[in-house]
């Protein structure tokens, strides 16, 4: 059954063109993640410091799987430019 994860991230104060270029550089490695259909990252019109990561996945496995591969250095030195916890889910279509 096909899965649509979205994500939802906030910008740390003055850290908003920081944590949207790593979002953005994120995409490569979903996108090439096996059982990845799509990946975008989207900024808020209304508030510049919010960001939604929209993935599509054939399986909250392979979701799981892609997360378990990625380097965790690099993921720890991006927490600095979220301002909140992240929110996320999975969505059917």
């Amino acid at each position: 059954m096909r899965l649509t994860r979205i994500n939802e991230f906030q910008a740390a104060e003055g850290r908003t063109t920081e944590l949207f270029a790593f979002l953005k550089g994120l995409v490569p490695y979903i996108a090439n993640s096996v059982g990845c259909e799509s990946c975008e990252v989207l900024q808020s019109a209304d508030n510049e410091n919010l960001f939604v990561v929209i993935e599509k996945w054939d399986s909250e496995a392979s979701h799981k799987a892609s997360l378990a591969l990625y380097p965790k250095e690099k993921m720890a030195a991006a927490m600095p430019l979220i301002g909140a916890p992240p929110k996320g889910g999975f969505f059917h279509s």
